[in-house]
């Protein structure tokens, strides 16, 4: 099944926020308390809070990556 290409920035923020999410949380969780008891809860927790977080931020910084972009590089 192929998504329509209309989709493709959203599906590109949806991956990078995961993506990035996971391993800013991962990082954090395990500096800031280490592997102790209740590592992966507090993982899970993290996560969620970050995702709602950098998801809406991720759409409106693609976009204004993209128009940045647009007008550094050639055509």
């Amino acid at each position: 099944m192929k998504l329509d290409k209309k989709y493709s920035g959203l599906l590109t923020a949806i991956i990078m926020t995961i993506a990035l999410d996971s391993a800013m949380t991962f990082t954090m969780i395990s500096i800031n308390t280490g592997w102790t008891a209740g590592f992966f809860q507090r993982f899970v927790n993290g996560w969620i809070i970050g995702f709602a977080v950098a998801f809406p931020t991720s759409l409106l910084a693609f976009q204004l990556a993209r128009r940045i972009v647009n007008r550094i590089v050639s055509e």
